[in-house]
């Protein structure tokens, strides 16, 4: 059961509980500044990437399997008095579980994701994000809320090093198949073995300059010559948004389906970009994938991949935008450029994104509404987005300290009760 009391004078102590965050050092930098603001702060570590980095006070190790996780999350709850969760991305087995007990007792659950905009921003959203936000889908509540927003502030560019990130990925794959002797149970979410991955981006890491060279040839091609043009941003193959949020099981499905329809419904003088996600990790040839079944529709002319390159320069010349549920998708809206949604996305909205079919939009894309939109991204900013970045010091730094701002803003519960854990009972299959 929980207890629950009323303070109006001193503000309530608060415990966070960290769970997994991005591989590299944002949940130490993080967990950093919650200690030295007070806070108690504790982290569970899944495997020896995690371990490698947090290397702070009150690291918990769970080496159990998914049975045994809820019962082992309330104790760590009800042990240290938990008043907070933080997790990155919630559809993670284990962070689904404990999404779930976190609300069922009144545990404030804060859910990082990559940024909902972009680029310069980190989603930071309380029990959910994406398909599971709790954001309406109604334009006109966004109308209504901007009116009590100011002016949005300018803001610079985020610096971010793919170079920092491959190398942080590498090293978390390598701590963690150095420890599997101790977390026996620990099941990757992601469906390749860490050394496969970690050799993946070693691939690409020495292989940029190559693939930057191809992508500026394509792009003095197309774009040079302004040909005109549809941008396709693939995703990651293994984003839990492209499985639980789209009609999708992954990439290669999409592609297929926005190929096939490219063929039989684009002007016949229509270029469709499709576009590598900076993050992909090179195990799978998108790019054969694409020229193949390109060659096979017969449009394989008219088809181009790009491995590289800067995605906001491609997207300000697109005559549209295709994606599943990408956030390119919000960077295209910015630009005043049609946007077609495949799966869910928190801003396919009435008079923002294009509400036809795929078909239909190849030949008469529909712009977004600039002012709707922009009162939808003022509202964004204003409840869910964080500026900063997971891959340079600067950009940690903006998100530490604007992680901080937001969570002291949630200092109590809507109604202004306290809640503290004095008895939880042990659910063993929470659902998601």
């Amino acid at each position: 059961m929980l207890s629950s009391s009323r303070n109006n004078t001193v503000p309530p102590s608060r415990s966070f509980l960290l769970l997994q965050g991005l591989m590299g050092p944002f949940f130490r930098e993080i967990g950093k500044a919650l200690r030295a603001t007070g806070y108690n702060v504790y982290k569970i570590n899944f495997n020896g990437g995690d371990q490698l980095f947090w290397r702070l006070p009150n690291g918990i190790d769970f080496t159990g399997n998914q049975g045994d996780w809820p019962a082992f999350l309330t104790d760590v709850l009800v042990k240290h008095a938990i008043t907070d969760i933080m997790l990155f991305g919630d559809c993670r087995p284990l962070h689904s579980i404990a999404t779930a007990i976190g609300k069922k007792y009144g545990i404030r659950v804060y859910v990082f994701e990559e940024g909902y905009i972009r680029p310069d921003w980190v989603t930071l959203e309380l029990d959910g994000v994406n398909g599971h936000s709790s954001l309406p889908r109604n334009p006109a509540w966004y109308r209504h809320e901007a009116t009590h927003l100011p002016p949005l502030q300018p803001h610079g560019q985020v610096p971010s090093s793919f170079r920092r990130r491959a190398l942080e990925a590498v090293a978390y794959n390598a701590a963690d198949l150095l420890t599997r002797w101790y977390f026996k149970h620990w099941n990757d979410y992601r469906p390749w073995h860490p050394w496969t991955e970690g050799i993946g981006w070693l691939k690409r890491l020495s292989q940029r300059k190559a693939a930057r060279e191809r992508t500026e040839k394509i792009l003095t091609e197309v774009v040079g010559r302004n040909l005109p043009y549809m941008l396709f941003p693939l995703q990651l193959d293994a984003d839990a948004q492209i499985r639980l949020h789209s009609a999708f099981d992954g990439i290669t499905g999409a592609i297929h389906f926005v190929l096939e329809s490219f063929a039989r419904h684009a002007p016949v003088d229509m270029y469709l970009l499709i576009k590598e996600h900076p993050l992909d990790n090179g195990l799978k040839d998108w790019n054969t994938l694409v020229q193949m079944t390109a060659c096979k529709l017969g449009i394989s002319e008219r088809v181009r991949y790009l491995e590289s390159g800067d995605i906001a320069q491609m997207v300000r010349s697109a005559k549209g935008v295709v994606t599943i549920n990408s956030t390119t998708g919000t960077l295209a809206l910015n630009c005043n450029v049609p946007v077609i949604t495949l799966g869910q996305a928190v801003y396919d909205l009435p008079d923002i994104t294009d509400s036809g079919t795929l078909d239909h939009f190849w030949s008469a894309p529909t712009p977004p509404d600039p002012a709707t939109f922009e009162d939808f991204r003022r509202v964004l900013i204003d409840r869910c987005l964080i500026e900063g970045g997971f891959f340079s010091p600067e950009g940690l730094h903006l998100l530490v300290q604007g992680t901080l701002k937001r969570v002291n803003r949630t200092t109590l519960p809507d109604d202004g009760k306290v809640f503290t854990i004095s008895h939880l009972d042990t659910p063993t299959s929470p659902g998601p």
